[in-house]
């Protein structure tokens, strides 16, 4: 069985930063390319990173040069560093098992964790 357990949201400044974890289990991690989606208040989900397997890096324009994506494979974890925290990044955070092609196909089917809420505020 797929699991996988996001934390590290919370509540911030504009400007400020945080980092997102997210531990996986139930599947062969370093075979698997991973994303971080997110869902603000009243919004759609809304793809924010992926990395693939072997570490190559994608990003949504409206996150690019300020949040990071990594994975550390021998402890199954995916990260999300966030820097330059705006109020638009506001969201619900959720780790996917899946790339962006998946992701961003209509009727796409993959797995989420629970989330992890970050609140960007003044």
């Amino acid at each position: 069985e797929v699991q996988l357990v996001e934390s590290g949201g919370g509540s911030v400044q504009p400007g400020g930063s945080l980092t997102l974890s997210c531990v996986a289990s139930g599947f062969i991690f370093n075979l698997y390319a991973m994303s971080w989606i997110r869902q603000a208040p009243g919004k759609e989900l809304e793809w924010v990173s992926s990395i693939g397997g072997r570490g190559t890096t994608d990003y949504a324009d409206s996150v690019k040069g300020r949040f990071t994506i990594s994975r550390d494979n021998a402890k199954n974890t995916l990260y999300l560093q966030l820097n330059s925290l705006k109020i638009e990044d506001t969201a619900m955070y959720y780790c996917a098992k899946a790339g962006r092609t998946t992701i961003q196909s209509p009727g796409g089917q993959y797995s989420l964790g629970q989330g992890t809420q970050v609140t960007v505020s003044s």
